[in-house]
This record gives structure tokens, sequence and C-alpha cells, in this order.
């Protein structure tokens, strides 16, 4: 996603790095939280996301995840599909061209120790 704009937020569980096409947080497509022991990709409008392999997981309303076992389950067909849906379907699309940036939009004054 080289157009995003990638939001990055410490927060007290995890490290979370959202893509989103400007610095809302709301209009962010995907997120990766690294927690100490497992790393999850959210499609955050996932819940309309077609999943034929049955990979999303959650019940909420809205967003939908996948645990990684490592960085090579983001090279998986069914998981980059997800990822392009998720990308087509995106309420505010991303930038058609140009390099996106990264913003630091928060930082935990508390911090829930790390391994």
């Amino acid at each position: 996603m080289p157009t995003a704009v990638e939001l990055i937020y410490d927060n007290y569980n995890a490290l979370v790095f959202g893509f989103a096409p400007d610095e809302h947080a709301s209009g962010a497509i995907l997120s990766i939280a690294l927690y100490p022991r497992w790393v999850t990709l959210f499609f955050l409008q996932g819940r309309n996301l077609p999943d034929p392999e049955g990979l999303l997981e959650g019940a909420g309303q809205i967003v939908r995840s996948i645990r990684l076992e490592s960085e090579r389950d983001l090279d998986k067909p069914p998981v980059r599909a997800l990822m392009a849906q998720a990308i087509a379907r995106a309420r505010e699309p991303l930038p058609a061209k140009g390099r996106g940036r990264t913003v630091i939009r928060s930082v935990s004054a508390t911090q829930r120790p790390r391994r």
C-alpha cells in the first residue's frame, strides 16, 4: 500500500500500524497489530468481505481479523485476495499515485510489558 498514510499507535496492548487514504483513523482500511506474543491483521470493514476460505475471525459488527503465524502469511493468495477486496471496497480510495507517509498518532503513557 505505497500510497497509504501509515498511522502508528503505540497503545497499552499493542503497537498498531494502520493504513488509510489520509490522516483520519476512521478511514483506515487495514491495520497490523503487534502484540507481545502474536501479530494480527485487521480488516476494519471486514464484516462485509467475502471470505470463501473462512480465514476471518471475529463477531463484532464491523471488524474482522486474521492472526498471522509468520510474515509469509501476508503472501498467501487467500490473504492477498482479502486485502485486495478491502482496498477495493474502501469507503475512501487510496490515492492512485504518489507516496504515502508515516504519522505517529499516539503514544500511551503506560505500557504493558513486552517480551
